[in-house]
């Protein structure tokens, strides 16, 4: 596939021989971007485990303490006074029966970008597995989108609480922020994510847990970092190797 000069450019500008530490990585990251909007910054690692097993899966969620720079669209399935309370802490789209049948039928799928169902609703909304599944919109009482407190749910989502999830491929990747966002609170965002993908490590997984990470902006060049350093990441230098 044929590049652009803009990202040939920035992609020179990358050592790929060298593990950059956090903060050098989300500098050069920013130094990289190569669009005129305000890009997304995401990591990407590469886990050593097996996600066919059960006992390998790694999935969970983690509140930034500066957010995503963007406010996630939440759809909640629930009815009475919890619909009410979903509502007033600010839902985008709220129903039982007929928004279920939306769904089902693939309508509004563009609408949202995360789901919360009270549990008195999920033996229907069970049903919608094989259109949220794929999408990895499907509530799950261990991330907390299966709950009776539906308003502290919609809140956390849109404070910045973001889920991760292990691909087929052993890959997992996140965002951490916005390009605009600072050295600083890049890193502290990629610290919080780190330090939660580092305690779901599975007891079952056994070698190198994370293999590869990479840092990426929107449309700008992978910038290899550093797994091994999970302390001091405001620290430009590893001061193990100076």
């Amino acid at each position: 596939m044929k590049r652009s000069k803009a990202l040939r450019n920035a992609d020179a500008k990358v050592d790929r021989e060298r593990l950059y530490a956090p903060l050098e990585a989300v500098r050069l990251a920013k130094e990289t971007a190569t669009t005129k909007f305000d890009g997304t910054v995401e990591v990407a690692f590469r886990l050593g485990v097996d996600p066919r097993k059960a006992d390998q899966m790694v999935r969970g969620t983690v509140n930034l303490p500066h957010g995503t720079g963007k406010t996630a669209r939440v759809l909640v399935f629930a009815t009475g006074e919890r619909a009410e309370a979903a509502i007033a802490a600010g839902a985008d789209i709220v129903g039982s029966d007929e928004l279920i049948d939306e769904i089902s039928k693939g309508n509004r799928l563009n609408e949202f970008d995360a789901v919360v169902a009270t549990p008195d609703l999920m033996g229907k909304v069970g049903r919608l597995g094989r259109v949220l599944g794929p999408r990895g919109l499907m509530p799950n009482p261990k991330v907390g989108t299966v709950t009776p407190d539906v308003a502290k749910a919609v809140n956390d989502i849109k404070g910045g609480k973001i889920e991760f999830r292990v691909d087929k491929h052993s890959n997992l990747h996140f965002i951490i922020g916005k390009v605009s966002f600072d050295d600083t609170k890049l890193v502290e965002n990629y610290a919080a994510a780190l330090e939660e993908i580092l305690r779901l490590k599975p007891s079952a997984a056994k070698g190198r847990y994370i293999k590869k990470a990479a840092i990426t902006t929107t449309m700008g060049p992978g910038i290899p970092l550093d797994s091994n350093r999970t302390r001091n990441l405001l620290v430009e230098e590893d001061p193990a190797a100076v």
